[in-house]
């Protein structure tokens, strides 16, 4: 029991290490199609990225199904691991910072401020090229990314535009909020 929590445990962790990566060199390279709508304003309650999730989702059901009917043990762990990975980035990153439901929160201070803030800063960018923070659950100090930013684009970002999926101004050009 307590070899199948680690397992879970440590498939959420390294589930983090594998979206970054995924997020960085496909979602903004050969996978930009589908990653796209993500970055622009959405139309409707679902976006084509959503499919980023679909494709996931169907990898933990197969892993769970394989360890629980096949006796593949441990993948049902993993896939279960997978899928608490999906429910955080579903509310961290879908809910807190994208505003996907029905109310609205914007933290004010500790972890929940660094990740919103360091995702509003992922989207400053325009276009699949010069982004920084690649994390949905891991924000780097907003100093830094401030800092990589800069180095980027040669200077601050100034242009105003909104943000894909909440319709405020992105980070790089909004005042107070994003500037802590």
């Amino acid at each position: 029991m307590l070899l199948n929590a680690l397992i879970l445990i440590a498939t959420v962790v390294l589930m983090e290490v594998f979206s970054i990566v995924a997020h960085k060199y496909v979602m903004h390279g050969f996978g930009w199609a589908w990653h796209r709508s993500h970055h622009e304003p959405r139309t409707g309650w679902f976006e084509k990225n959503d499919l980023y999730a679909i494709v996931f989702a169907g990898v933990a059901i197969a892993l769970i199904y394989a360890g629980a009917t096949l006796g593949r043990h441990p993948l049902e762990w993993i896939g279960a691991g997978m899928t608490a990975y999906g429910f955080l980035y579903f509310v961290a990153h879908d809910g807190l910072v994208h505003q996907r439901w029905p109310f609205r929160y914007v933290p004010r201070s500790g972890y929940l401020k660094r990740l919103y803030q360091a995702h509003r800063m992922h989207h400053a960018v325009a276009g699949k090229d010069g982004a920084v923070s690649f994390g949905f659950l891991y924000a780097p100090p907003v100093d830094v990314l401030k800092r990589e930013l800069h180095a980027l684009h040669r200077g601050p970002l100034r242009q105003r535009r909104p943000d894909a999926a909440t319709g405020r101004a992105d980070a790089a050009s909004a005042p107070s909020q994003d500037a802590n």
